[in-house]
């Protein structure tokens, strides 16, 4: 843990703890913490990425939230598909349980994660950046029985009081033991295979010291048909609670290792035109039920981060590997708020999953690895050896798949954060004024060796196996399946490390004003980041012996190796950030809001190496700049009356995106653009007496290309994979013995690229839920996601349908149902 991250936890450490042995002896109840306040009359308050906890009706934020149990009823099989259900949140959840591609009120994903979103556990990021290179944040959280809900803040003061999150904040909350009393569950898949157990309790330990804890339990093969099992791991979290006399003191903990299986595009036929193309699975492989994933292909020889051998198992895929302690604390003292949130993480991991380089003719892509009059042979598999005498008409299909393997050593993504904050209010004859300043610290380390290698595979879903090609002369050009020790479809690349710190120290202050009806706020934070580290690129091509069995083959003469001369990285920036709104609440019940938001993003390593950074100085180039800033201007009313929920928000946005895409690394396709998207959130809620209740959400977005200083030609276009409209409806009946619903979400067409040639068609999900409680304390549930077995592409590699009709797209999953026993005490 680094100096000043100690020095400013240390120091809150000692003020709440010092406070909290002062007033021990004569404990009282406590205001409600930040994780888990008391509700006021309406219940609705805000605890995310605002100054203090507040009343929804009386902030100038647009923030939307889902409870627990609505998250478990509502099917998901990831935690992005837990968002799709927020306004203007869109979430691409394609690819597993965690690699999902999210963004907010049209703002570019341009290649992967969720840059302008930073996804937060308990008000701190799970790392600092959304975006990191094979380990987006979500790929290193789990939903379960913990979470108390998940909040969302779209624009507003996520710009200032919070770094790196200027179009939002996704916040999971835990459950802190209010509430005495816990549950079990087990869940088992009725068609496809995974079994699962949750678990949590809380409660109290004495009048002032609550608890809780719980985690889960689950392997099997996954929502597809992998051949193993590729979901396989769990999770445990808790805190503990220490209440007295003006403020509490919590301690959490978390411990997380899981092997979840990366879907990234398969192969599909696409015909028709680019307006209005028609997706079609090949025979033998299923987008949405298949994947390239087989048991006859589970390890590979790779390269380590010192150029030695090593065997790499595939059936990794996403591994995230997370210890973190922490500690959060409030204290009132003569009227200031003391409050500190720290914690530290040890995360680490690997990435590794299959992706498809191109597709085509069983026979043409021989030729392509082998000469004319190339034959291939099974390399894998029961037939392993066996020759394919007749390629085209291999698996009904006739193709063969080129494949990279995305294999990335996670070596150290360490996060350490603390925020800290001083916060008071005072009266006049004004009104009443609230003013909060305080100072946000962290540390993330991005540490990540690529050692990526080149296949062949059948092009078929259940277990395709490897190929072997061998030329004309019958000399072997494969080994194993494997035809290059790089990324030799990529041009022989994506042999890099990246091992740089990124510091951030922010100071913020906010100040707020409350007359009558009238609540005026202004809050303003000033970031400082130095990056400071080193970059290893792509070295030479070499000939080497990866498998040491004395014998040269045509592979190893394709071995890619680290650039041995480590170029720096040493640079800094500052910028600031700026947030002003007002909130008018008419009545009880109503209240509009307006709000004006500036602020920044540090790019991280989606930087480095493009033309940014001076390899030889680690500086920025001149005219370089590490931060793209995002300005958004919206307007809002909500209401709230009984049974009835109503919110709708307008929004204009613009942001600078400065970016490159790892799977267009063949061209390093670098990305700096401008865009400008303006809309409308909408979200209610009706609840009609007798047990029925529909909640809905759609956000319309009309999002451009304001600037391409690598491509002009995209100016004006609409951003690849972002729809006119999303949406979500969930009707559900409601009585004791039982509770029946649906969770429907879908979306309109979108462009698979920037081009905007081909679209990914629009698509509509249907999940159902029933849950029987036929006794006390029992719950039986069956949950249908994808009911219709739709396959929905949320993004596809090709910018137009090319001349052989194979397209690379990534569809959600298809249909899984589920059923589970729950016993509560």
């Amino acid at each position: 843990m680094k100096p000043i991250v100690l020095l400013l936890a240390s120091c809150a450490f000692a003020a709440v703890a010092t406070a909290a042995l002062a007033q021990d002896a004569a404990p009282a109840p406590a205001p409600a913490p930040a994780s888990a306040p008391a509700p006021t009359d309406d219940g609705e308050v805000v605890v995310t990425a605002v100054a203090r906890s507040v009343n929804r009706l009386s902030t100038s934020i647009s923030v939307s939230s889902i409870g627990g149990e609505a998250l478990q009823q509502n099917a998901p099989r990831s935690v992005a598909e837990l968002f799709r259900d927020l306004p203007g949140i869109r979430s691409e959840s394609s690819g597993g349980e965690g690699n999902a591609n999210i963004a907010v009120r049209g703002l570019p994903v341009s290649t992967g994660g969720a840059k302008f979103v930073q996804l937060q556990e308990d008000g701190l990021g799970v790392l600092e950046y959304g975006d990191v290179i094979f380990g987006n944040s979500d790929i290193f959280t789990r939903a379960d029985f913990n979470v108390a809900r998940i909040e969302s803040v779209r624009g507003g003061s996520a710009s200032t009081l919070v770094s790196n999150a200027p179009g939002g904040v996704i916040n999971i909350i835990s459950k802190t033991g209010e509430q005495k009393g816990g549950a079990v569950q087990f869940t088992g898949g009725l068609d496809y295979g995974e079994y699962r157990i949750d678990a949590d309790y809380g409660g109290r330990l004495s009048d002032s010291v609550r608890y809780h804890i719980g985690g889960f339990y689950r392997q099997g093969e996954g929502p597809r048909n992998a051949g193993y099992d590729g979901n396989k791991g769990g999770q445990v979290r808790g805190n503990i609670t220490k209440e007295f006399a003006g403020g509490f003191f919590r301690i959490n903990f978390k411990y997380l290792d899981d092997r979840a299986i990366a879907y990234l595009p398969s192969p599909v036929r696409v015909t028709g035109t680019n307006s209005d193309p028609h997706y079609q699975a090949i025979p033998g492989l299923s987008p949405q039920n298949d994947t390239l994933h087989s048991k006859y292909d589970e390890k590979v020889l790779t390269l380590d981060n010192n150029d030695r051998t090593r065997t790499t198992d595939i059936r990794d895929g996403m591994h995230p590997l997370v210890k973190s302690i922490g500690f959060e604390g409030s204290y009132d003292l003569h009227g200031v708020t003391i409050s500190d949130n720290f914690r530290y993480s040890d995360v680490s991991g690997r990435f590794v999953s299959p992706f498809p380089a191109g597709v085509g003719d069983a026979q043409t892509i021989a030729n392509g690895v082998g000469g004319a009059g190339s034959t291939i042979f099974f390399a894998s598999g029961p037939n392993k050896g066996q020759q394919i005498a007749n390629p085209a008409a291999l698996n009904g299909n006739g193709l063969l798949t080129q494949i990279v393997l995305f294999n990335v050593d996670l070596n150290s993504l360490e996060n350490v954060e603390n925020n800290f904050r001083l916060s008071t209010k005072f009266e006049s004859h004004l009104g009443t004024f609230e003013l909060t300043g305080g100072i946000y610290n962290a540390r993330q380390t991005i540490d990540t060796t690529w050692a990526w290698t080149s296949q062949l595979i059948e092009t078929k879903g259940n277990n395709a196996a490897l190929i072997d090609v061998r030329n004309a002369a019958g000399v072997l050009q494969t080994e194993n399946g494997t035809v290059g020790y790089s990324a030799s479809f990529f041009g022989g690349c994506c042999r890099r490390r990246y091992n740089v710190d990124y510091d951030t120290n922010a100071p913020f202050v906010s100040l707020g004003f409350t007359t009558g009806k009238l609540n005026l706020d202004a809050s303003y934070r000033y970031d400082f980041d130095k990056a400071h580290g080193y970059v290893q690129a792509d070295g030479p091509t070499v000939t080497r012996d990866v498998n040491g069995d004395g014998i040269i083959s045509v592979p190893d003469t394709k071995t890619t190796i680290l650039n041995a001369v480590r170029s720096p990285v040493n640079y800094s920036n500052a910028y600031s950030s700026y947030s002003f709104g007002a909130n008018y609440r008419f009545t009880n019940d109503l209240a509009a809001f307006v709000r004006h938001s500036r602020g920044g993003r540090e790019n991280a390593d989606r930087i480095l190496l493009g033309s940014k950074v001076s390899l030889a100085t680690g500086q920025l180039n001149p005219g370089a700049s590490a931060v793209d800033f995002v300005v958004q201007t919206e307007a809002g009313v909500k209401y709230r009356n009984g049974p009835v929920t109503l919110n709708a928000t307008g929004f204009l946005a613009s942001a600078a995106e400065q970016n490159y895409d790892p799977s267009q690394v063949a061209a390093l396709q670098v990305v700096d653009r401008r865009y400008r998207s303006y809309g409308v959130e909408l979200e209610g809620v009706l609840r009609i007496h007798g047990g029925f209740e529909i909640a809905a959400n759609g956000t319309y977005t009309n999002s451009k290309i304001r600037q391409d200083k690598i491509d002009p030609t995209n100016v004006g276009h609409t951003p690849k994979r972002q729809a006119d409209f999303v949406y979500s409806v969930t009707p559900q009946y409601h009585r004791d013995l039982f509770t029946i619903g649906a969770n429907i979400v879908g979306t309109t067409d979108s462009y698979t690229q920037d081009g905007n040639q081909l679209k990914l068609p629009g698509f509509t999900q249907v999940n159902a839920f029933l849950s029987v409680r036929p006794i006390p304390r029992v719950q039986v549930s069956v949950n249908a996601n994808n009911v219709f077995n739709t396959a929905g592409f949320t993004e596809a590699e090709e910018g137009s349908i090319p001349a052989s009709g194979y397209v690379r797209a990534r569809s959600i999953n298809g249909r899984t149902v589920s059923a589970s026993l729950r016993y509560s005490f």
